[in-house]
């Protein structure tokens, strides 16, 4: 399967239309859930995002009891477009399980990889684009504040990547699959007026693999103040290798401009097995970032769009006579 073909395969379903600059004064950044944004990090902008997390998993049917912790990391780059970033992501996991059955209390011990994707992200709609361009009511506070049905309309962004997996003997993957395989993600985003965001993602993950995996991720962001964030999340996975359903909650603060520190807890809703691991992160630009750009809209106007040459030429015309004078 050519990853790459597929990949700008997807964005020709979407009508393009223009962009704004996807780059933010302060850093934008996936924590501290686990889910996508529909936004890149903007141009010239490299982002480091990563945590480190530790809990304990019961299983009731395998009678095993299991202390981990990991390592989690994404590197993300602003590459050639403000809407584009080519990204890495994974996850180092080590666990000490114990044994049960029977009070025997064996241990084992084991330790991988249990992901990582390189891949890239694109913008393919952002409906605050035509919101920008009509402007502000200038007679109305309220106007301009109150709920819009239009405000349901979400950014809407594809992800295309490739798993590539470490080891012959992987504990956390199914043996004797492809060590290469796809994973494709829709994200949309809803930035609500009070500080309030709303993503989803929509993933399928490792479709060329006896075990494909199929999952949804829905996370609620709420801004608190400037420097501080609170957020709910929902993960749900179908696969006959793994399924679960996870519960997130936490919150992160703004250290600076370019620095962000962060704290999650996640509970299992199942007991096959039941688990619940802390998470405390951070996320880090380098800001190389210089100049916004801008993109034509290529959408058809409708003529109420449309603004008169005339008055264009006009001004051109004044601005001429005023620089000979």
């Amino acid at each position: 399967m050519n990853i790459r073909y597929l990949f700008f395969f997807s964005l020709l379903l979407f009508p393009l239309s223009q962009v704004s600059a996807q780059y933010t004064e302060v850093i934008n950044t996936n924590r501290p859930g686990v889910s996508q944004g529909a936004f890149a990090v903007g141009r010239d902008v490299i982002q480091l995002e990563t945590g480190f997390s530790y809990g304990k998993e019961e299983h009731r049917l395998l009678n095993t009891k299991t202390t981990g912790w990991g390592i989690d990391y994404s590197l993300r780059y602003g590459l050639l477009w403000e809407q584009l970033e080519i990204s890495i992501m994974g996850e180092y996991h080590a666990e000490k399980i114990i044994d049960t059955y029977r009070n025997l209390n064996r241990e084992r011990e084991i330790a991988n990889f249990r992901s990582n994707t390189f891949g890239a992200k694109y913008l393919v709609y952002d409906p605050s684009v035509k919101r920008d361009l009509r402007g502000p009511n200038l007679y109305s506070w309220k106007a301009n504040n109150k709920f819009q049905w239009s405000d349901l309309i979400p950014a809407i962004s594809v992800f295309a990547g490739v798993n590539i997996d470490f080891g012959e003997d992987n504990p956390y993957l199914p043996l004797g699959d492809d060590k290469v395989s796809p994973k494709f993600i829709l994200a949309t985003q809803n930035n609500f007026k009070g500080g309030f965001v709303f993503v989803t993602n929509i993933i399928v993950d490792r479709v060329t693999t006896s075990f494909p995996s199929y999952s949804y991720i829905v996370t609620l962001t709420h801004a608190t103040s400037d420097r501080f964030s609170i957020f709910v999340e929902n993960q749900g996975i179908k696969s006959d290798f793994y399924a679960d359903q996870l519960i997130r909650g936490g919150a992160a603060a703004l250290i600076t401009s370019d620095f962000q520190v962060d704290l999650s807890l996640s509970y299992s809703l199942k007991d096959t097995p039941s688990m619940i691991y802390g998470r405390v992160g951070l996320a880090y630009r380098f800001d190389l970032h210089s100049e916004d750009d801008y993109i034509e809209d290529m959408a058809p106007s409708s003529s109420s769009d449309k603004k008169p040459k005339g008055n264009k030429d006009k001004r051109n015309k004044e601005l001429e006579i005023s620089d000979e004078k």
